[in-house]
């Protein structure tokens, strides 16, 4: 790397999250490029030369960016809407408004879910992205267009249904593929957009959506695809005890059972949710490499109940965060994750043994980049990694009292992002977006919500 590029960020603490959680009280980051080139204790090396910018970081943590591993950008323009509703009963009454989405709505939703992350921590995003309605344009596109333009690291999980309303399934049936629609189009989008390389900024899985909304030969097809193309895997799995009874009465077994007979455990699989496993469902999972993307807001919105993170740590599963769909999390953003899904979790079988601080920014940050099979490149702060992450001011009124940083991070409120970087790349400059118009997005996304509901409304 050339000298010239290097950033220095010095006076800073900083949660490395390595193997080893090796932490600074007063550290240095030297960026190169988009790569870093080095961490440690104390001012950075006094022999770096031809430094091309210096930032003192006092007051402030330095840990890698957030990453997100579950979500629906395009329900950013239904967001507020049945409120008081199940898992079930919430579908039923969005699926009809959902099915009326096209290209400009789904960009503008994207927009509004990504700036949102951005702006607070998020440097590696994912949007499960399902419906596609048909004569709707080019959703895919769209998607992955906003996720450039804001500068955030993407992976699309390219979703299907090909269960409609007519099948049994809840869908209006135009809103749904053929199997064979459904695999082609996958298909096209993984060779269009998908890059397999180390500092890949887009990279495309195949995602069909659940197992009541799609046949069990999309699920089959799917994951046979997927490895074809040598991409990973993602579905929704174990959200309800709803979805269980569905199983056992299709399929006659369990979804991890049923999962497992379509291809769908694996070190390249990750699932959403997770809430309703036992401890055969945790072993198989252990047992096989497959991931979680645990959703601790969206679970609580919608009554799913406390999926099992410190049995399914305990047991070696790879596990995340997710923000879910902001239909079922309006806020939107990932740090209230971290938060949450301590405080959720304490409220289940392991109470305060649960989680602590550290374990709920390591699930943010290297659990999601091994969830999305980027933890060699990703999730971390160590020489060689790419260089995405977070400064976040803990000098200020909601923050300066709490000793400890990391503990000010994950249970204090929402800590303000001075810088984000995302290989190497600024994104984020005191709170605000440095690459796409936050003002302009949301009276964007107002005015497609506003157009979504008018079309919903018609029907």
């Amino acid at each position: 790397m050339a000298a010239a590029q290097r950033i220095v960020i010095e006076n800073c603490s900083i949660a490395t999250v390595d193997a080893d959680d090796t932490e600074y009280a007063d550290g240095h980051v030297v960026i190169a490029g988009n790569r870093i080139e080095a961490v440690g204790a104390g001012r950075a090396p006094e022999r770096l030369t031809d430094v091309g910018r210096r930032i003192d970081a006092t007051g402030h943590l330095v840990t890698p960016g957030l990453v997100n591993t579950h979500h629906h950008f395009y329900q950013w323009i239904t967001r507020g809407l049945a409120t008081d509703h199940n898992l079930f009963d919430w579908l039923v009454a969005l699926y009809p408004t959902w099915a009326r989405i096209d290209e400009p709505m789904v960009y503008a939703a994207a927009q509004g879910s990504l700036a949102m992350m951005a702006r607070g921590g998020v440097t590696c995003a994912m949007d499960h992205h399902y419906v596609y309605p048909r004569d709707s344009g080019d959703l895919s596109g769209a998607i992955i267009r906003a996720a450039r333009e804001t500068g955030v690291r993407f992976t699309l999980a390219r979703g299907s249904m090909d269960r409609g309303r007519g099948d049994g399934g809840l869908p209006p049936d135009f809103a749904v593929e053929t199997l064979d629609g459904a695999l082609a189009a996958t298909e096209e989008t993984v060779r269009r957009h998908h890059d397999a390389s180390f500092d890949a900024m887009t990279q495309v899985a195949v995602a069909p959506c659940s197992p009541f909304s799609v046949s069990t030969e999309l699920l089959r097809s799917g994951a046979e695809l997927a490895r074809q193309l040598g991409v990973r895997l993602h579905t929704h799995g174990s959200e309800t005890a709803e979805e269980e009874k569905f199983c056992h009465e299709l399929f006659g077994m369990g979804p991890t059972d049923y999962f497992a007979s379509t291809g769908w455990l694996g070190a390249d699989v990750w699932m959403a949710h997770c809430v309703h496993m036992n401890d055969s469902d945790i072993a198989a999972f252990a047992r096989t490499g497959t991931g979680v993307a645990h959703c601790p807001s969206s679970n609580a919105r919608l009554a799913a109940g406390i999926a099992r993170v410190p049995d399914l740590l305990a047991a070696g599963v790879p596990v995340g965060l997710g923000v879910d769909g902001t239909a079922s999390n309006e806020s939107g953003e990932l740090h209230t994750e971290l938060r949450n899904a301590l405080l959720i979790n304490r409220l289940g079988a392991h109470r305060e043994a649960a989680l602590n601080a550290r374990q709920a920014l390591r699930l943010g940050t290297f659990g999601g980049a091994r969830v999305l099979g980027r933890a060699a490149e990703i999730g971390s702060l160590e020489p060689g990694k790419l260089a995405d992450l977070v400064l976040w001011n803990l000098g200020t009124l909601a923050h300066a009292s709490i000793a400890d940083p990391v503990t000010a991070l994950v249970l204090g409120a929402a800590a303000p992002v001075t810088a984000s970087f995302v290989n190497g790349r600024q994104i984020v400059a005191d709170g605000r977006l440095l690459h796409v118009d936050e003002d302009a997005i949301a009276r964007s996304t107002r005015a497609e919500a506003q157009r979504l509901a008018r079309l919903a409304a018609q029907d």
